[in-house]
């Protein structure tokens, strides 16, 4: 009897499997021969969704790489001191948001031993790294929208890490579990060491995939409620950071909810498991773009503003600059300065205004008024009347130096030869007899 069984087993093994071989090597529309059946879904045109979701996960992929550049080269534009302390978290939050879109792949192939650990592992810790991130910048804006001073940089990002390695431990201590009870039901002396050494890690329940993100959802929670009372800080500058977060974890909130009732009910009531992988990667990529387009555009095209202070500051010295031209500049006026008042220092005092010699005029004509001048004076004598009626010449400006001076003392030269030349000499008899005219005159 027992001949005859393996007879029948040895002639029917090679029909059971020619079928089999036939199937898996007839591939799908798009799909080249050789390749290997676990990437059929990245080329399978008949069922486009893995790639739609191939090609959408890309476009994430690029756009995450840029706009952490972008992020980091920012860094030395940043003015603001209190943005600055929240970089280094915003660039684990990108890193997380990259992880997300790289795991939509892992999604997309068909299950076996390497992608269904990674996605049990790094689907849970990835989305807490963003959901930690989260909480930590809505830590840090509490602070700032009521005191307007946070804490230092390095401690929100360290608030950040805490709380992603506790997803971390929580996730490695599971998948060891899980493998290592899988393993031992599975051995046929129920103790583990024999048999398979480790279980399938694809052999897994739906509502235990989700049971085991309770934690994720609590940070994700977290940042949804915290992000509220930033909005009535005294502060109004920070609330629109508020409102970027707010936004970001609503819309997550929303996309779990569709995610996991589709995932635990909605498959199952439809008879169509087939719908677990596209399900988890039509999660992943709408979640990661919901963090790009609410979280990380807004925030990055708000990096490098300045703050209120600085503005007012900008208001005051408009001109002034931190550029090495700027400073060039200062210094040359500064330079050109000194000796411009050097240089005046050196001038007389009257040089400083021009003054018209017209200064003294009053209005009143002065062609009635006899004004004789030096040379006049020289050839009349004092025969016109006493020196104290003539009138001194008038001159261009009183207040120019030396010229009042010049004038008193030729008048005293020409006042002393008029009195030499009226004194008569004493010869003749000019001296001894003069008329009674003479005398009268005189």
């Amino acid at each position: 009897m027992a001949i005859h069984k393996a007879l029948l087993t040895c002639l029917g093994l090679p029909l059971l499997l020619f079928p089999g071989a036939q199937a898996q090597n007839h591939a799908p529309p798009g799909c080249s021969p050789d390749l290997n059946p676990l990437y059929y879904n990245l080329c399978d045109r008949s069922g486009a969704w893995g790639i739609v979701l191939e090609a959408v996960a890309g476009a994430g992929v690029v756009t995450t790489f840029v706009l952490t550049i972008i992020l980091v080269a920012s860094l030395p534009f940043v003015q603001d001191t209190k943005k600055r302390s929240l970089l280094g978290t915003q660039v684990f939050f990108l890193l997380g948001t990259l992880g997300l879109f790289c795991l939509v792949f892992a999604c997309v192939v068909k299950p076996d031993f390497s992608t269904c650990a990674s996605r049990r592992f790094l689907f849970g810790v990835l989305f807490a790294i963003c959901f930690s991130c989260l909480v930590a910048h809505v830590f840090a804006l509490n602070f700032l929208a009521r005191k307007n001073h946070g804490p230092r940089g390095w401690v929100i990002f360290l608030v950040a890490l805490l709380l992603t390695l506790v997803e971390v431990i929580i996730n490695t201590e599971w998948l060891i579990i899980t493998l290592v009870r899988g393993g031992g039901e599975d051995g046929p002396l129920g103790n583990g060491s024999a048999g398979r050494a480790v279980a399938s890690p694809c052999a897994i329940a739906n509502m235990d995939f989700v049971m085991a993100l309770i934690y994720v959802m609590l940070l994700l929670l977290g940042a949804f409620t915290g992000a509220w009372p930033t909005l009535c800080g005294r502060f109004k500058r920070w609330r629109k950071h508020g409102v970027f977060v707010l936004l970001t974890t609503a819309m997550s909130i929303a996309i779990w909810v569709v995610w996991i009732v589709m995932y635990t009910y909605g498959n199952q009531q439809h008879n169509s498991p087939t719908w677990d992988d596209p399900t988890l990667a039509i999660a992943l990529a709408a979640n990661a773009w919901a963090f790009v387009l609410f979280y990380v555009i807004p925030e990055v095209s708000q990096v490098t503003k300045a703050s209120p202070e600085q503005s007012y500051q900008g208001d005051l010295y408009p001109t002034r600059g931190v550029g090495y031209d700027t400073i060039l500049k200062e210094q040359k006026g500064q330079s050109m300065f000194v000796e411009n008042k050097a240089f005046s220092m050196d001038e007389p005092a009257s040089a400083k205004r021009p003054v018209s010699p017209y200064s003294g005029y009053n209005g009143q004509l002065l062609t009635s008024v006899y004004q004789p001048t030096e040379m006049a004076l020289m050839h009349k004598g004092p025969s016109e009347g006493a020196y104290d009626v003539i009138l001194p010449r008038a001159t261009a400006n009183s207040q120019v130096m030396g010229s009042a001076n010049s004038t008193l003392r030729a008048e005293d030269m020409y006042a002393a030869q008029s009195h030499h030349a009226a004194t008569p000499p004493k010869d003749d008899k000019n001296s001894q007899a003069q008329s009674p005219q003479n005398k009268t005159r005189w």
